[in-house]
């Protein structure tokens, strides 16, 4: 996969696909520095944001998962992306119920 990143290394997609073989691998510190990378090169590429928060979920950090759906949230607003919008904001919601759960 990497190979293809040589050819075109800012095909956003591309990039993503890795981050998912990483993940498949669980191998999440590689995955989640691509995934940090990704974010920080497309902030547009919404799939990162809610795969970024599921990585950080899996390892109970609950807070950094929250601000990165929090993050993505917006820029699904801003970009009127519908779809991906909902699919934070449950992620989003999860996590809180999560917490008042707790308590």
């Amino acid at each position: 996969m990497q190979e293809f990143l040589k050819d075109d290394v800012n095909d956003s997609f591309l990039k993503y696909t890795l981050v998912l073989e990483y993940v498949k691998a669980k191998e999440n510190i590689a995955a989640g520095d691509y995934l940090l990378k990704l974010i920080k090169d497309d902030e547009n590429y919404l799939a990162s944001y809610y795969q970024l928060g599921k990585l950080y979920d899996s390892q109970n950090e609950l807070e950094k998962a929250k601000g990165i759906y929090k993050y993505g949230i917006e820029i699904a607003q801003k970009l009127q992306h519908k779809k991906t919008l909902i699919e934070l904001q449950e992620a989003y919601n999860m996590l809180i119920e999560i917490d008042e759960d707790e308590f």
